[in-house]
């Protein structure tokens, strides 16, 4: 179970002095080698600013965006000269090789940004509330960022080896293997907790499984053969 920890982010100044950004995730991963001019040598990135103030956004050639308000009111994001006003946790689809720019009537924010390459993955976000009692998944593909509140998150059973069928003939003699008192009750596995920020990289194996209270961003890379005509 991997766990991303905000606070571990190295912050990158934009080149115009509006924010600075910390990147959550790129794919493929960045070599200590790769050089300025190599920098969105990506398919994929997940990143978190703050944007605190107003002026354009970095273009993206080739690239489709979605853009979320995960801390502040209100971003007024022009697109090619249209006016979006952005409110926090919808997210906002927009073409990296239009002509952007943000505006904050209400403050400071803070987003999260999902960028992939056009005809290599499709991005997807979607903001869940967490519930205490019912566990929500991190598959494959997917990250569980926590924006706000408690969250806890453990190794699931989604993914493990099922228990072998009942054929209906006798078992082969094998080393006795211990059993538990009656009565006794499996271990629930442990849960780590998770900080405002952290990220859970999915898994299909053991998937991770966050608890709390609280909002949290579900953020999806899909292939483009996967992602259909959306």
């Amino acid at each position: 179970m991997e766990i991303i920890r905000y606070a571990e982010l190295k912050a990158h100044p934009w080149r115009n002095g509006g924010g600075v950004t910390r990147e959550v995730a790129r794919h493929p991963r960045a070599s200590s080698a790769q050089t300025a001019a190599q920098e969105n040598a990506w398919d994929w990135r997940v990143s978190i600013a703050e944007v605190s103030k107003a002026g354009p956004f970095s273009a993206f050639a080739g690239m489709d965006r979605v853009l979320t308000v995960i801390d502040g009111e209100l971003l007024l994001l022009s697109v090619d000269g249209a006016e979006h006003p952005l409110e926090k946790y919808r997210p906002f689809r927009f073409s990296g090789d239009a002509a952007s720019a943000g505006a904050l009537p209400t403050g400071d924010i803070r987003d999260l940004n999902v960028i992939t390459r056009n005809g290599a993955f499709k991005g997807y976000t979607s903001i869940i509330e967490l519930s205490k009692k019912r566990a929500h998944p991190v598959f494959e593909g997917q990250f569980g960022i926590l924006l706000q509140g408690q969250g806890t998150v453990s190794p699931g059973t989604a993914g493990r080896p099922a228990p072998a069928a009942d054929t209906g003939t006798e078992p082969v003699p094998t080393a006795p293997i211990p059993t538990a008192p009656t009565g006794a009750v499996a271990a629930e596995p442990e849960r780590v907790e998770l900080n405002r920020y952290d990220a859970v990289v999915g898994a299909d194996t053991a998937t991770p499984e966050i608890l709390g209270r609280g909002f949290l961003a579900v953020v999806s890379i899909d292939p483009a053969a996967e992602a259909g005509s959306d």
